[in-house]
């Protein structure tokens, strides 16, 4: 069974290709922001990971929740650390935060994590 995590990963590339294509300004414009801010710096790349994940849960955005876990997963992050991630979220929206820790927990296990 593919879950919608699996679902999302296997299309993703082909749906950020046709959007350079169709929305080329509006793609170079994003990725030079995010080229620039999403490193290292005075937070690390797995940070700024673990942060944009939980606000991909808190305004219950799917694609964010599975491309930062993503992210995260490649830079370094651990199941033990997407979880307490999680509980952070929990905590700080109860209810709507809660309710989007099974796409989490969907996207970790689509990633082998």
């Amino acid at each position: 069974m593919t879950t919608k995590a699996q679902a999302h990963y296997d299309r993703w590339e082909d749906v950020t290709r046709e959007m350079r294509t169709q929305a080329p300004d509006v793609s170079r414009g994003f990725g030079a922001m995010y080229q620039k801010l999403m490193g290292d710096g005075a937070l690390s790349l797995l940070e700024k990971e673990l942060i944009a994940i939980g606000i991909g849960m808190a305004i219950r955005c799917e694609p964010c929740i599975y491309a930062h876990v993503a992210k995260a997963v490649q830079a370094g992050a651990t199941r033990e650390q997407l979880l307490e991630m999680a509980g952070v979220v929990v905590t700080m929206q109860g209810g709507p935060g809660y309710v989007h820790v099974p796409e989490l927990l969907d996207a970790m296990d689509a990633l082998g994590l």
